[in-house]
């Protein structure tokens, strides 16, 4: 079976701090297009098996795959919380 992935785009501090392993969590506002693709039908949060982050859109940007541990919604800051474990693999 093919992996499952997040993919998402992110700005190079966000990126950076990510990949040093300083930033473990990753943050969307709950919209509907968020809601989409993080819960399903039932309301329950989708497994993916990785995060794949992309910084920039060009074919040779940077680029890393991450652990996915989980989601979790914060209803006071109306966001979800994307858990990330340990790099996987990055490059460009």
């Amino acid at each position: 079976m093919p992996e499952k992935l997040l993919q998402l785009t992110l700005m190079k501090e966000w990126f950076d701090q990510i990949l040093d392993g300083k930033k473990t969590v990753e943050y969307r506002e709950i919209k509907p297009y968020w809601t989409k693709r993080l819960v399903d039908v039932n309301g329950n949060p989708v497994k993916y098996d990785a995060v794949f982050f992309r910084n920039g859109y060009n074919h040779g940007c940077p680029r890393m795959k991450v652990e996915y541990v989980g989601l979790r919604t914060n209803i006071k800051t109306k966001e979800y919380e994307i858990l990330l474990g340990k790099v996987l693999w990055s490059g460009n």
